[in-house]
C-alpha cells in the first residue's frame, strides 16, 4: 500500500487517522490521548464524561431532583465537569503532539450547555468538536465563539448542503472536516433517513463523491471528507488516496480502538469482542432517539425484538377485523383485536407474558410482571439524556413531554449504557459496535488474544491492515 501522507487537520499536520468518538465513557481522555500521541486525531466523548477523586477513583453519578429536569440539570453540570476531565487527561497524554477532539450528540440532553461549559472550561486543550446525531445547525457557531474547528456528522450530501446553506456558510474557516458515516455499516446511531431501505447497503464510493462534489460547488476543495464506519484494512480504501472525485480524505476508526490497552471499556467486553462472528450485529430501531442504531446481538437486544414479537395493534371499538375482545391490565378494560392476534395474545399470557403494555401507535406488548415494572421504574426515573426521549416522553421544551404515549418497546439508554461503560455485563446490556466488528476474530493481528496498544494498532493501520 501507498505510504499515508499527512493532512492539515484542526490547523496541524496529522496522518488522516481519526479515533471515533464513543458514547458514554467508552472514548475517553486517555484513549484519544493516546491516539493523538500516535499523531493521529483523537476523539474524547464529550457524553456525559466520567469524573474521578482525588484517588484517580470515578466518582458514581447519584441524582437528587425529584423531577426530571432537575435531574437533567444535574447530568448537565456532571458532564460539563467530566468533559473538561477528560479533556485535560486528553491533553496531557497526547504530549503534544496530534489533535484532540470532542465528540458530542446534537440531540443528548443539554447539548448546547455542555459544549459552551466544556469549550469555556477547557480552553486550549480541545482542537475541534464532532457532532451528529441529528442536524446540528448550531455547532459551527458555538465552535467559532471558541475559536475551535467543527466536523459535522452526515451521511448524506443532502444533509451537508442543508447544513451549510442554513448555517455553515457563516462559519466556513473552521469547519475542519465532514464526517462521512456509513448509516449501514457504522456503529453506535447511525443516519439512516426514512427514503433509504436498512435492508439495502448502498456503496460509500458513490456517496461521497456526490458529498465531494456539493462541498466543491461551495469552494470546500481543501476541506478533508472524513471516511467513518465499515473502515478495517486501509488497503481496501487505497483507490481513495489521491483521488480527485474524493478530495482530501481522513478514516475514521470506531469499532477497532474499543479493543487496545487503552480502551477503558471492561475486559469482558474486549474479550466479547474476539468472539464475533459475521452478522453478529444488529441495525435496528429500538433507540429511545428514533434513530437507527447498530449494537450486538446478546440478551439485550433479543428481549427487545421478544418485545415485538409479541405485540397486537388494537382499537378501542370494534372496527373491520378487530371485533375479538380482549380484557387487559389490572381492570381487565377491553380492547378490541383480530381474532387471531386473540389467540396469539392469550398463547403469551398463558407463558408468562401476563402484563400488556400500551405503546403511541395503537399497539400493545405483553412482557413478563417483572419487566414491566422495570420499564415502568426506568420510566419514571428519566434524567433528560436526550433533547426528546421517545421511551419516557420525555422532551426539552417548556411542557416537559413529547406530547405522545411513553413507548414500552424502547428502553433507558443512560442506564444501560452506564452499566456496560462502568460494569462487566456484556449480555444484558446495550453494546454498540460496527458491522465489521466480526473482523477482530480473523484478523492475525489480533491472534492468540492480543490485544495492542493505541501506538502499535495505529502504526498497524498505517501500514495498510
Amino acid at each position: 500500500m501507498r505510504a499515508l501522507k499527512p493532512l492539515l487537520i484542526s490547523g496541524r499536520e496529522v496522518l488522516p487517522l481519526v479515533e471515533g468518538g464513543k458514547g458514554i465513557s467508552v472514548s475517553n481522555g486517555e484513549s484519544s490521548g493516546a491516539w493523538a500521541a500516535a499523531v493521529g486525531v483523537g476523539t474524547f466523548s464529550g457524553v456525559n464524561a466520567d469524573t474521578y477523586d482525588e484517588e484517580g477513583q470515578r466518582i458514581p453519578f447519584v441524582y437528587h431532583g425529584k423531577t426530571r429536569r432537575e435531574r437533567q440539570q444535574e447530568l448537565v453540570a456532571s458532564s460539563i465537569e467530566g468533559g473538561i476531565t477528560q479533556a485535560r487527561i486528553a491533553y496531557e497524554t497526547s504530549n503534544g503532539e496530534g489533535r484532540i477532539h470532542m465528540n458530542v450528540l446534537w440531540e443528548m440532553g443539554g447539548a448546547e450547555h455542555v459544549l459552551h461549559g466544556v469549550l469555556e472550561g477547557a480552553k486550549g486543550l480541545i482542537h475541534g468538536v464532532t457532532c451528529g446525531a441529528g442536524m446540528p445547525y448550531r455547532v459551527a457557531e458555538i465552535a467559532a465563539r471558541y475559536g475551535v474547528y467543527y466536523y459535522p456528522i452526515v451521511s448524506s450530501a443532502r444533509a451537508f448542503r442543508a447544513l451549510w446553506k442554513r448555517a455553515y456558510h457563516k462559519h466556513a474557516s473552521l469547519l475542519g472536516g465532514v464526517v462521512y458515516e456509513d448509516p449501514w455499516l457504522a456503529g453506535g446511531h447511525n443516519g439512516l433517513s426514512n427514503s433509504e431501505d436498512p435492508a439495502t447497503p448502498e456503496d460509500p464510493y458513490g456517496r461521497v463523491r456526490e458529498l465531494r462534489t456539493v462541498m466543491n460547488e461551495f469552494g470546500l476543495t481543501q476541506v478533508p471528507v472524513i471516511m467513518a464506519g465499515g473502515v478495517w484494512y486501509l488497503r481496501e480504501w487505497e483507490h481513495w488516496l489521491d483521488n480527485p472525485e474524493i478530495g482530501p480524505v481522513a478514516f475514521q476508526y470506531g469499532t477497532r480502538p474499543l479493543l487496545t490497552v487503552e480502551s477503558p471499556i471492561s475486559d469482558a467486553w474486549k474479550r466479547r469482542l474476539l468472539t464475533l462472528k459475521s452478522g453478529d450485529v444488529l441495525l435496528h430501531r429500538f433507540s429511545p432517539t428514533g434513530f437507527y442504531s447498530s449494537a450486538v446481538k446478546n440478551g439485550f437486544i433479543a428481549e427487545l425484538c421478544e418485545r415485538l414479537e409479541h405485540q397486537v395493534a388494537y382499537t378501542t371499538e370494534p372496527v373491520g377485523e378487530h371485533v375479538a375482545q380482549l380484557p387487559i391490565g389490572a381492570r381487565n378494560r377491553v380492547v378490541y383485536v383480530t381474532p387471531s392476534d386473540k389467540a396469539s395474545a392469550q398463547s403469551w399470557i398463558a407463558a408468562g407474558f401476563s402484563e400488556a403494555l400500551r405503546t403511541p401507535d395503537s399497539t400493545i406488548i405483553f412482557v413478563a410482571p417483572e419487566r414491566a415494572e422495570a420499564i415502568r421504574r426506568d420510566q419514571m426515573d428519566c434524567m433528560g439524556c436526550l433533547s426528546a426521549c421517545i421511551f419516557s416522553n420525555w422532551a426539552e421544551n417548556e411542557a416537559g413531554t413529547t406530547g405522545k404515549k411513553s413507548d414500552p418497546r424502547s428502553f433507558c439508554i443512560q442506564k444501560t449504557l452506564q452499566n456496560i461503560a462502568h460494569g462487566d455485563d456484556v449480555e444484558n446490556e446495550l453494546m454498540f459496535a460496527g458491522h465489521n466488528a466480526y473482523r477482530f476474530a480473523s484478523d492475525p493481528f489480533y491472534a492468540g488474544g492480543f490485544i495492542p496498544t493505541v501506538r502499535q494498532l495505529v502504526e498497524r493501520i498505517a501500514t495498510g491492515d
